[in-house]
């Protein structure tokens, strides 16, 4: 995994860059990252007047550690271009793209990035979200532009015309597709907004099942369900020392030429190693913020 996909990206909250009070509001939220969205939270008439509102609040360097992301509209759309060209020079890190379906498009939007003077560090996170999208997420999730997978579970429910029902039964073999493609790629990938904000039972239960099949963090449509995916998606105490355990018994069995070693009675391996460092650097990094 790259150092960037250790960053922590618990919780990656939408906010409507025309909403000037929500923009002020997010510099309290305790979510690791933003999305100024110019695409489904802003109004037709509202998108001219809501671009300069996202990219002041990519500049201001009032929000702290967080990472700040600028949501565009598609360039199928009237504002899709414009979007990308003001992002592009905005000091957002990333432009977030909705229904990337190709590798054609991601380039597409290179295009447009570089054109308007985009620095290279500029990334790319790409909205799946298309039937298209998960039968070539493999090569988006490829394409060296690209950081970051975001699921749009509501947008492709429709589109499948399933069922967006407790513990997304319909959904999850395309989300196991798209996690695979992050996974081989070593890119970070979040999953989808959940809808019911008043649920935060159901909603806790949703993280954690996130969380179990390997997503890095989760896309949030409200401010209240920030501390919950944030408590979700970083280790606990016991998982920290048992990390560590599992890391010293190793190096130990190495040094003493053990060939096998064990903590709590289970036989350690690379695999268990290569975990527990991965636990480490996680609470290393949600510590540092």
């Amino acid at each position: 995994m790259t150092d960037s996909s250790l960053r922590p990206r618990r919780s990656v909250l939408y906010m409507p860059a025309a909403n000037e009070r929500a923009l002020e509001k997010a510099k309290s939220i305790a979510a690791d990252a933003i999305i100024f969205d110019l695409e489904d939270a802003v109004a037709p008439d509202a998108k001219d007047a809501a671009r300069p509102n996202a990219c002041a609040a990519a500049s201001s360097g009032q929000y702290g550690t967080r990472e700040l992301t600028i949501r565009c509209n598609g360039l199928d759309t009237p504002w899709g271009a414009a979007d990308v060209a003001a992002a592009a020079t905005s000091g957002a890190a990333a432009v977030v793209i909705p229904k990337v379906a190709s590798v054609a498009y991601v380039d597409e939007i290179c295009a447009h990035l570089d054109a308007a003077g985009a620095p290279a560090t500029m990334s790319i996170w790409a909205m799946i979200e298309t039937p298209t999208a998960i039968f070539d997420v493999r090569a988006i999730a490829a394409h060296p532009r690209l950081s970051v997978l975001v699921m749009g579970t509501n947008d492709l429910a429709r589109e499948l015309r399933a069922e967006l029902i407790p513990g997304r039964q319909p959904l999850l073999s395309h989300l196991a597709t798209a996690l695979a493609a992050a996974r081989e790629a070593g890119k970070v990938i979040l999953d989808g907004v959940y809808n019911d904000v008043k649920d935060l039972d159901g909603f806790r239960a949703e993280c954690i099942q996130g969380a179990q099949m390997g997503f890095d963090g989760k896309t949030l449509i409200h401010p209240g369900q920030v501390d919950i995916t944030n408590d979700v998606w970083a280790p606990t105490s016991e998982e920290i020392l048992y990390a560590r355990r599992v890391i010293a018994a190793f190096d130990e069995g190495l040094a003493s030429g053990r060939g096998v070693v064990t903590v709590d009675g289970r036989m350690i391996e690379n695999l268990h190693v290569a975990n527990a460092q991965h636990t480490i650097a996680v609470a290393d990094a949600i510590a540092s913020l």
